[in-house]
């Protein structure tokens, strides 16, 4: 604090900062005089074509048939035929009880969840 009260004791607390009388009054008026005069543009109305018309209908047609081709290239090309050979060629082995008792014992699950399990499994 006698630092701060030495150098305010040194300069002072006046405000030494000031402008010329009227000068916020007649600054908008000042600037205003000082702007180069702009050219009114008349507005013109366009009449708009018939592309002008469609082109936001075919950009809408053109980004869902991109939708749908890149949702076709993704999916891959599974076709029911594919399926029906793939449920030819399972084949099921029968499982001994022993080795299901085992796995059971390590899955930790109850009866009834088992139950449910096996129900839903249709």
């Amino acid at each position: 604090m006698k630092e701060e009260d030495k150098i305010l004791r040194k300069v002072g607390t006046d405000n030494h900062f000031t402008v010329p009388e009227g000068y916020f009054e007649n600054l908008t008026s000042e600037v205003m005089n000082k702007l180069p005069e702009k050219e009114k543009s008349a507005f013109t109305f366009k009449e708009p074509t018939k592309w002008d018309k469609v082109k936001p209908w075919l950009y809408m047609a053109a980004m869902f048939i991109g939708a749908a081709l890149i949702i076709r290239v993704a999916s891959g090309n599974k076709s029911v035929e594919d399926k029906a050979i793939a449920a030819e060629t399972e084949t099921t082995e029968p499982v001994s009880d022993q080795y299901i008792d085992a796995v059971l014992d390590h899955s930790m699950m109850d009866d009834y969840s088992l139950y449910v399990y096996l129900t839903d499994a249709e």
